[in-house]
């Protein structure tokens, strides 16, 4: 079993980019660096005189290193002057090698911009970021509301949720065999941090498919596609996570998380399939949450669903309403109001305020008619 903090080189990057991270590995002095930094961090000088290095050579390859993002390095005060201190970002690397694209003939995706969330709760610090500004204001839910919302590239909060609604394309006599939600993620800790443990659960259609637990909030050296005009000292990337839900159960990057099938989702019986994303308020490790878009982060990307099925095997129900037509049941749909203003059939908003914290909490006819933890 692994242990410690994992990077997942994925073979749907960018060639260059991941023929650079692994060249940073291709040099054993840069290997020794590595093993040395496993103790803990220490300075430039530290790493050149435990390896008899000369300071000059330790310091290119230390740089070479940090681009690859296997160190982070910050300056800190010394007796004469600054030093530059080193540490090691990863315990793990995992490669996975290239393939030629393989697309499921049988299978069909839908892409949802971050923003596009039908409900949410949020407690501060939160916010929104656009690929030029910001969207309303820092550490204020009521800008979840913002029409601009749905141009959001970067969104974050200490504890909540954001809620989707994505139309369900499954065949109408088809088997679904798989489900996958794929999104670009991490904590959110002041700043970033590294070291920033959250746990972050996934629900489908109302039903808790599990939790994982986030290592850190993850900045230092800026996102492959963050905006230069985003703060070098914020979030800068994630990690590319897959949830996936078949017929033996519910996984995330091949690990089990719980015993719920897509038997158990039902998706032969609802035209839209809700995905919601967030952070308990009495998880373990209330660690927050930054979800990326297509224009922040390393991976060009928004929240993916994906179902794979196998076609023209299901039976469909229709009644007959006339003699001559079928139609079938459940034709009826009730599409969110994000107004806050409105209270008879749509959602409905209400802040509290407590301890120099605000939080939204809403609800509305979309939502799943159990509770959801």
């Amino acid at each position: 079993m692994l242990h410690g903090k994992t990077l997942h080189l994925d073979a749907n990057a960018p060639d260059e980019e991941i023929i650079a991270t692994l060249k940073a590995l291709a040099s054993l002095p840069r290997w020794r660096i590595l093993q040395f930094l496993s103790n803990g961090a220490h300075s430039v000088s530290e790493v050149a005189q435990a390896l008899n290095m000369p300071p000059s050579t330790a310091a290119a390859q230390i740089r070479i290193l940090e681009e690859a993002r296997f160190l982070h390095t910050e300056l800190q005060a010394a007796s004469h002057g600054l030093q530059k201190i080193c540490t090691r970002t990863y315990d793990n690397v995992i490669v996975q090698l290239p393939a030629l694209p393989e697309v499921p003939a049988n299978s069909v995706e839908v892409s949802m911009p971050i923003g596009a969330y039908t409900s949410f709760e949020a407690t501060p610090t939160c916010g929104l970021a656009g690929e030029t500004a910001l969207i309303g204001y820092l550490d204020d839910p009521i800008s979840f509301y913002e029409p601009d919302r749905v141009k959001a590239g970067l969104i974050w909060f200490r504890s909540g949720y954001l809620e989707y609604q994505f139309p369900n394309r499954l065949p109408g006599s088809a088997i679904p065999r798989s489900l996958l939600v794929s999104m670009e993620i991490c904590s959110e800790a002041p700043l970033h941090n590294h070291n920033w443990p959250s746990d972050i659960t996934l629900w489908i259609n109302g039903y808790e498919i599990g939790t994982w637990t986030c290592p850190g909030d993850f900045g230092g050296q800026r996102g492959r596609i963050t905006p230069q005009w985003w703060d070098s000292k914020d979030s800068q990337y994630g990690v590319l996570k897959r949830w996936l839900v078949n017929e033996e159960g519910a996984f995330i990057d091949g690990h089990p998380l719980s015993p719920i099938t897509i038997q158990d989702l039902k998706l032969d019986k609802n035209r839209v399939i809700t995905v919601r994303i967030g952070v308990k308020p009495d998880a373990l490790h209330v660690g927050g949450l930054n979800l990326f878009g297509r224009n922040f982060g390393n991976y060009p990307q928004d929240l993916v669903l994906r179902i794979e099925y196998t076609p023209g095997t299901r039976h469909t129900e229709h009644w007959e309403r006339d003699g001559t037509r079928d139609e079938p049941l459940n034709e009826q749909f009730v599409g969110p109001s994000l107004d806050p203003r409105t209270t008879s059939g749509t959602t409905q908003a209400q802040t509290t305020a407590k301890g120099g914290e605000t939080k939204i909490d809403q609800q509305g006819p979309t939502r799943a008619t159990e509770e959801i933890p």
